[in-house]
């Protein structure tokens, strides 16, 4: 079997709000992955809604309820950054349900890839900074539940803080948060990860990638996850609006090669999600995001997974 993928084919909701959060970037990312010979159809998967019980196992069941009808006020949707529309609520929920699959897959297989994903600054009981429920959290709560995994470590490296994940699992010893964040980013308020590692500004490829690997692989060998769940945000791009970092195209490449590797040497079970990033060029902001599909498909290979 070839990497599995996942893809959301109603990912699109029509608040093109957006140059700040663009809807269609995961659309393109897709057709990309099939133009480029990335991947090819018969690889994707498809998730299925999950229930709003699964989503309750992490969220407050009343702001889930809420969320889901359209009745959230408006400063707490203001917080999150999105108007709420029908088309959003079901991409939010699906979204959970990708990276549950995206997780299942990575279990039977050791390496799986969802197009989506990585909603990490969702809070128990509300949402916030373009994050509304959050999936990374859902799918460890679901996995450990059905004792399919004991363990499981999260790897955040998109360039904020993943505060609502580090929060939710701030006393739990079977799941483990590691942040490798700018430090004077979003959020102005960090909470507190099993292991937080704050950049300085303008970071640069060869320095973030020597941080990585002075913390990463001991972090593995000392937790020995039954499962990682890797953030694999984009924006700490030179060209990323919001990053504040300044690495390039080969720089996450190179990040996410290192990030695979390590996992896959040791035979930890990986699963991938995309993470942030915002640009006003689409195209690089989608080749941005390619690269971890780009990465996983030549570790796949090389460790015949």
């Amino acid at each position: 079997m070839d990497l599995p993928l996942i893809y959301h084919p109603n990912y699109v909701a029509p608040i093109a709000n957006t140059n700040r959060f663009p809807m269609e970037k995961f659309r393109l990312l897709y057709e990309m992955l099939i133009a480029d010979g990335v991947a090819r159809s018969e690889q994707f998967f498809t998730p299925e809604l999950p229930d709003l019980d699964a989503i309750a196992l992490v969220h407050d069941r009343e702001y889930v309820d809420t969320y889901w009808i359209g009745n959230l006020d408006p400063k707490a949707q203001r917080r999150i950054g999105l108007p709420w529309s029908p088309e959003l609520a079901y991409r939010t929920r699906i979204a959970v349900g990708g990276t549950l699959l995206t997780a299942r897959l990575a279990l039977a297989h050791g390496l799986a890839c969802n197009t989506a994903g990585g909603t990490h600054h969702a809070f128990p009981s509300y949402g916030s900074g373009f994050c509304i429920f959050n999936d990374l959290a859902i799918a460890s709560r679901v996995l450990l539940k059905e004792g399919l995994v004991k363990k499981i470590m999260i790897v955040d490296l998109d360039v904020h803080q993943g505060d609502g994940t580090a929060l939710i699992f701030q006393d739990e010893p079977n799941v483990f948060t590691f942040s490798m964040h700018c430090q004077i980013n979003f959020p102005s308020i960090k909470q507190i990860s099993d292991r937080d590692v704050p950049l300085r500004e303008g970071m640069e490829d060869d320095e973030y990638l020597r941080t990585l690997a002075a913390y990463l692989p001991d972090i593995l060998t000392e937790f020995q996850p039954d499962l990682v769940l890797y953030d694999a945000g984009v924006d700490p791009h030179i060209g990323d609006r919001l990053g504040k970092l300044a690495l390039t195209d080969t720089g996450i490449f190179r990040r996410d090669m290192q990030v695979l590797s390590t996992c896959a040497a040791q035979r930890f079970p990986v699963a991938c999600v995309i993470g942030g990033g915002y640009c006003e060029d689409m195209r690089s902001l989608v080749y941005r995001h390619s690269l971890l599909h780009r990465a996983a498909s030549e570790i796949y290979r090389q460790y015949r997974l």
